[in-house]
C-alpha cells in the first residue's frame, strides 16, 4: 500500500529522516516525564510542562506559515534540526525542582523548531506528491510517528531505568545529529517561492483563512484528534496508580508504546475503509473506546488493553482529516494554513492537559476526566454531519492529478 510512495526519492528519504528525529524526540520525553516525576512536581506544574510541547505553535502560527512560504525549505530545515540538538543538550542543566522553569524554557525553544519544521514538512509533501498518493503519504508520516512512539517511548522507558536521564539525552542529542546528516543529502526541488514582503504574506494568509469558511471548519474537525493529547493524564495514573506496580519509566513507557502500537495498525486495518461519507462513525467510535478506557485504566495491565482501542483510529483520523486540509487549500497559501491549523491543533491540546491538571486538581476522578474526552469525540461526530450537510462538496473525491 506504501511502497509505490516510498519509491519517490525525496519522500523515502524523507521518511528516514523523520524515523531518525522522532524515534529520538519520544526517547528523550520518558526521560523528562520521570525528571518531573521524580522532582514530585504539582499536577498543575505537570501540565505546564506537557503545554509546552503545544505552546509554540500557538504562538508562532502567523509569522511560521509565512517564513515557510518564503524561505527555502532544505537550509531551512537543517537550521531548525540543529537547534534541537542544541536544546536537547541544554536538558543536562536541569538538575533539580528549582530547574523546571528552564526545563520549560528549552522544551519551548526546541518545540518551537520542532513547529517551524512540521509545517514547511506538511507544505512540502503536496508539492512532491498529490491526490491518493498524497493521503497515503500523510498515512506513512503519521505511522512513522507511531512507530518511532512506540520504539521511543518503550526503549527509552527501558534505557531511562538502566542508564539514566543524562544519558539519554546524550544519545538523544546524537540523533539529531544524525537526522541533519541525512537531511543535507536529500534533493529538494520545489517551485521557486516569490519574494514578497514577510508582513504582506502574513497579512494575505489571514485574510485567506478567514474568508475560506470551509478550511475553517475542516480546521476544526482535525483539532478534534488533539483531545488524544494525553501526556499530562498518563503521568498522573502513573503517579496515582502505577508507580505501585511498577518503576515510572517503564509505567510511561509501556503504556505510551501500547498506544502507539494501535495507532501503527490502525491505518492497516480500517485505512482504506474511511471516507468522507462514514467518518462521523469512526469519530464516534473513537469517543466510546476512551469511554470504555475510563472504567479500567486504574488497573495497569487492563489500561494497557483499553489503551490500545483507543489508539486504534488516531492515526486514521489525523492522517485523513489533514488530506482534506491539504487538498482543499490554495497551494500558494498552504504553508500559513499548515501554521494556523497545527496552532488550532495545540490551542486544542493545551487546553485539554491544562484541563487534565486543573480538574485533577480539584479532585475530579481520572476516570471522569476520561470519559469527557470521549464525549468530546461523539460531539465531533455530530459536528462533522452537519459539516457535510452545509459543504457537499466535500463528498467529491479528488483524484491524483
Amino acid at each position: 500500500m506504501y511502497k509505490e510512495v516510498l519509491q519517490n526519492p525525496t519522500i523515502r528519504r524523507l521518511s528516514i529522516v523523520q524515523f531518525v528525529a522522532y524515534f529520538g524526540a519520544w526517547f528523550s520525553n520518558v526521560a523528562i516525564y520521570t525528571l518531573i516525576l521524580e522532582f514530585g512536581v504539582t499536577p498543575i506544574i505537570n501540565a505546564l510542562v506537557v503545554a509546552m510541547y503545544s505552546l509554540p505553535a500557538i504562538l508562532l502560527a502567523p509569522m511560521s506559515g509565512a517564513i515557510v512560504d518564503k524561505l527555502p525549505y532544505k537550509r531551512f530545515m537543517i537550521i531548525l534540526l540543529g537547534i534541537e540538538l542544541l536544546m536537547t543538550l541544554m536538558y543536562l542543566l536541569v538538575s533539580d525542582i528549582s530547574d523546571v522553569w528552564l526545563l520549560m524554557l528549552f522544551i519551548f525553544i526546541r518545540m518551537s523548531a520542532a513547529s517551524l519544521f512540521f509545517t514547511a514538512e506538511m507544505s512540502l509533501l503536496p508539492q512532491v506528491v498529490s491526490g491518493e498518493a498524497l493521503k497515503r503519504t500523510n498515512e506513512l508520516h503519521s505511522i512513522i510517528w507511531s512507530v518511532t512512539f512506540a520504539l521511543g517511548m518503550a526503549v527509552g522507558g527501558v534505557a531511562t531505568n538502566m542508564l539514566g536521564t543524562s544519558n539519554v539525552f546524550l544519545i538523544d542529542a546524537l540523533l539529531f545529529l544524525i537526522a541533519i546528516l541525512l537531511f543535507s543529502r536529500i534533493e529538494v526541488r520545489v517551485v521557486k517561492k516569490k519574494s514578497e514582503a514577510l508582513g504582506q504574506m502574513i497579512k494575505d494568509g489571514y485574510h485567506y483563512i478567514r474568508s475560506n469558511h470551509m478550511v475553517i471548519h475542516l480546521m476544526l474537525l482535525h483539532s478534534a484528534v488533539a483531545l488524544t493529547t494525553m501526556d499530562a493524564l498518563v503521568n498522573l495514573l502513573t503517579d496515582y496508580h502505577y508507580k505501585y506496580i511498577i518503576a515510572i519509566p517503564l509505567a510511561i513507557g509501556w503504556i505510551n508504546a501500547t498506544r502507539a502500537i494501535a495507532l501503527m495498525v490502525g491505518p492497516f486495518v480500517i485505512g482504506k475503509i474511511v471516507n468522507t461519507k462514514n467518518l462521523h462513525k469512526v469519530l464516534l467510535v473513537q469517543g466510546l473506546m476512551f469511554i470504555l478506557w475510563a472504567f479500567i485504566e486504574h488497573d495497569f495491565y487492563l489500561s494497557l488493553i483499553g489503551m490500545f482501542f483507543v489508539g486504534f483510529f488516531t492515526t486514521t483520523l489525523w492522517s485523513f482529516t489533514y488530506t482534506l486540509i491539504q487538498e482543499n487549500s490554495d497551494q500558494k497559501y498552504l504553508g500559513r494554513v499548515v501554521a494556523y491549523n497545527d496552532m488550532i491543533f495545540m490551542i486544542v491540546a493545551v487546553l485539554v492537559t491544562m484541563f487534565i491538571g486543573v480538574a485533577s486538581k480539584l479532585g475530579m476522578p481520572l476516570s471522569l476526566i476520561t470519559i469527557m474526552i470521549g464525549v468530546g469525540f461523539i460531539l465531533t461526530s455530530f459536528y462533522y454531519r452537519w459539516f457535510i450537510k452545509a459543504y457537499p462538496e466535500i463528498l467529491k473525491p479528488k483524484g491524483d492529478q
